[in-house]
């Protein structure tokens, strides 16, 4: 039976864990910090496509990856028992101009054949929807691959599945031998960009919050570039900032406010809603802007799988299919732009 051992505990840690266990090999997840200690622990879970144009094998991936989530999520939740708080609940986007039609209207064209007649994306009226969002043409985008996940809930649901399976979550690493897999985020990126002398990677701060309002049937929005996300639980997450510059990691500020006046003018059912909780993390960004997978570049015999950034929940069921069909099978189906060296 093989041994791996994965560093992070994280969205990545946890579902190539998972993956692992689910083939038969016996897992150890480590992290002092506990389960979804960094990003992974954040509030919003919005897991969008990319539109449908300029197709490459990176959007490819990611389509792929939001088809996998529904039947991925269940195994998780059946086995540990816990709600990961999935849901293929569609998205919506304000048209904002007739340009911006004309736009939206040629996307749905292209959808049909790239996205394979399976998910849609199209142009709707947005009369029915007047009490979530306000489009200034009268008409929506409707994408029905989108998705949405509760971070901090998905995180345990694995952890929770990872035990069901006979893993461990520790907090420090036994000194017996494992493949090593080092899925360890932002801080992950910064120590290897240390060691590699030069930035192979690095952390951007976001901040986002929960209103407390219950739309939980409702489709997450897409708004001037604010994802608006309703989950199960009757609780609203809108986020996120993208911050460079930083002291705190995990504070939030008047940045935050203006996201929530901002969420409050463009969803009126969010008009009286109150904040429920603010969140802040910082997110880990490769230099490529893709995930980092495959040998690990400083770590003989070791992996990596890292710099999910904004995609890391969208993207986890894939990373999973292959960082561990290249563990245990040697199988590398990995794209070019997503290995170690498209960022060294």
């Amino acid at each position: 039976m093989a041994e791996i051992r994965v560093f992070g505990a994280g969205v990545f840690g946890l579902a190539i864990a998972w993956e692992a266990a689910c083939r038969g090999a016996r897992v150890e997840v480590i992290d002092p910090y506990g389960i979804g200690a960094g990003s992974s622990g954040g509030v919003v879970g919005a897991l969008a496509p990319h539109v449908p144009e300029h197709w490459n094998p990176k959007k490819q991936i990611q389509f792929e990856s939001l088809e996998m989530a529904e039947a991925f999520w269940a195994g998780v939740a059946a086995t540990g028992g816990t709600d990961p708080g999935y849901a293929r609940s569609g998205r919506l986007q304000p048209i904002p101009d007739q340009a911006a039609l004309a736009l939206a209207q040629a996307r749905a064209e292209t959808a049909a054949d790239l996205w394979q007649g399976r998910h849609h994306w199209r142009v709707i009226p947005a009369d029915d929807f007047a009490h979530l969002v306000h489009s200034p043409t009268g008409q929506l985008i409707h994408d029905t691959l989108s998705a949405r996940i509760h971070p901090r809930r998905a995180c345990a649901a694995l952890a929770d599945a990872i035990r069901a399976r006979g893993g461990q979550i520790l907090a420090d690493s036994p000194q017996t031998p494992a493949v090593e897999v080092w899925a360890t985020g932002a801080a992950g990126l910064v120590d290897l960009s240390h060691t590699m002398g030069r930035t192979v990677g690095t952390g951007v701060k976001g901040q986002a919050a929960l209103f407390q309002a219950d739309l939980r049937t409702a489709p997450q929005l897409f708004v001037e570039a604010l994802h608006i996300v309703p989950h199960a639980d009757g609780t609203v997450a809108i986020g996120s900032t993208s911050e460079r510059d930083y002291d705190d990691p995990a504070s939030t500020d008047a940045q935050l406010d203006a996201l929530i006046a901002r969420a409050r003018d463009l969803c009126p059912a969010l008009g009286m809603a109150p904040v429920s909780q603010r969140w802040a993390g910082v997110r880990p960004r490769a230099r490529s802007r893709a995930p980092m997978l495959g040998a690990h570049p400083t770590r003989p015999g070791a992996f990596i799988a890292n710099g999910g950034f904004k995609i890391g929940f969208g993207m986890a069921p894939m990373v999973a299919r292959l960082m561990v069909d290249l563990i245990l099978d040697g199988r590398d189906a990995i794209p070019e732009d997503f290995r170690p060296e498209a960022s060294l």
